[in-house]
């Protein structure tokens, strides 16, 4: 059985390009991260901590705890290495686990291979301590484990979040190609918005940045919509320890009704889609949802905030001359009706973006899904442009 109050080395993956918004939350969160790279963040803490961890962050995707690490030549090893470790102290025999695999050996030519032997060496420790053995499959419904393989260097580690934290958890109807949350998250944090003044998000689609915003607003945390993770699998796991923290998210919910978030979108279904996810979410009284015509979206006078499109990018052959006059219309709105606003635009066709007629004062790099994006910062000046 695990002490979760020990300390141990923990690695919190996230897409690539995050990390600079995931390094922002995790210390604000009171951990100070021993190294950065492109898709993760390492650092210290327990597994009680990695609860705090996967509860609390926007733009995580797992938060992975190491067991071992250990040299590991080729394949003939992996058997032998694994089935060392104690694992009647971290599972029960009676429990079901997965293990998932990040390998880069010459070795390897197919994962799935990897692992195969991992469960075969955990199951066969089993049998041999007890003439038993945990049951194990491929889904996330139990602990989950994670070999890192990388030339003749492998960490072991628990996967205390199991199914990916990007997802939210409130987002019951996703409606047509909606942003992954964290991604919604990470744009937020880009547009360096302040959560007190207005958030508007013409062609909101399913709601995505709209929600994420009124979460960001009102301290509303993605623990609050999820109750199923590996960690909870883990021998030593307290279940009050865990209900407890889930009160506390709960208590740092603050409202702002003073904050105006406006969400709009042409189609009747998508604004009833982002309607449905928000009540979910629990911040629909916080956002203002409009049906209409993007230009015709409602925007505040004062105080100035943020407004963000996150149009569709053309893919698809045709597709790109019939959106050329829609990039050109958010250009005009933005002109012409959103002085002295932060204007932001997430694309993942610059070509359409050049449509836009304004010129970007940055390039904010990103990926959604596999496609190369930009959010796009446009300074809306409120009269003429003041040179330094």
């Amino acid at each position: 059985m695990l002490d979760f109050d020990q300390r141990g080395k923990v690695f919190i993956t996230c897409k690539d390009r995050f990390a600079t918004y995931l390094e922002k939350e995790v210390r604000e969160l009171g951990f100070v991260p021993e190294s950065v790279s492109r898709t993760g963040i390492e650092l210290k803490a327990s597994l009680e901590e990695c609860m705090d961890l996967n509860l609390h962050l926007r733009t995580a995707s797992q938060v992975l705890f190491e067991i071992k690490s250990f040299y590991l030549q080729n394949s003939d090893d992996i058997y032998r290495k694994i089935k060392a470790i104690a694992w009647e102290e971290f599972l029960d025999v009676d429990g079901y686990f997965s293990v998932s695999s990040v390998v880069d050996n010459e070795s390897i030519n197919n994962p799935m291979f990897v692992n195969v032997r991992v469960k075969d060496a955990i199951v066969d420790r089993f049998r041999e301590k007890s003439g038993r053995r945990p049951d194990s499959g491929s889904d996330y419904q139990g602990l989950v484990l994670q070999l890192y393989w990388k030339g003749t260097q492998a960490s072991m580690y628990i996967n205390t979040s199991g199914e990916t934290i990007a997802k939210h958890g409130y987002r019951k109807i996703p409606g047509k190609a909606p942003m992954l949350e964290a991604l919604a998250a990470a744009s937020i944090f880009a547009t360096e918005w302040n959560t007190r003044v207005p958030f508007v998000n013409p062609m909101c689609g399913s709601g995505t940045l709209a929600i994420e915003a009124a979460m960001l607003a009102t301290k509303r945390y993605p623990g609050l919509y999820r109750d199923n993770y590996s960690f909870q699998y883990i021998l030593g796991y307290q279940e009050e320890a865990f209900l407890a923290k889930k009160r506390k998210l709960e208590n740092k919910i603050m409202e702002v009704p003073e904050v105006k978030i406006i969400a709009s979108d042409i189609s009747l279904q998508a604004i009833a889609y982002a309607k449905e996810n928000a009540i979910v979410a629990g911040v629909d009284h916080m956002i203002d949802f409009q049906v209409c015509d993007f230009a015709e979206t409602e925007i505040p006078e004062k105080p100035r905030g943020v407004v963000i499109f996150n149009p569709e990018y053309g893919q698809r052959l045709g597709e790109s001359l019939e959106l050329e006059e829609t990039y050109k219309r958010m250009g005009d709105y933005m002109k012409q009706k959103c002085a002295g606003y932060r204007g932001y635009i997430f694309t993942g066709n610059m070509e359409l973006a050049k449509k836009v007629g304004l010129k970007a004062s940055r390039r904010i790099e990103f990926w959604n899904g596999k496609i190369d994006c930009r959010l796009l910062k446009y300074d809306l000046y409120a009269g003429k442009k003041v040179e330094n």
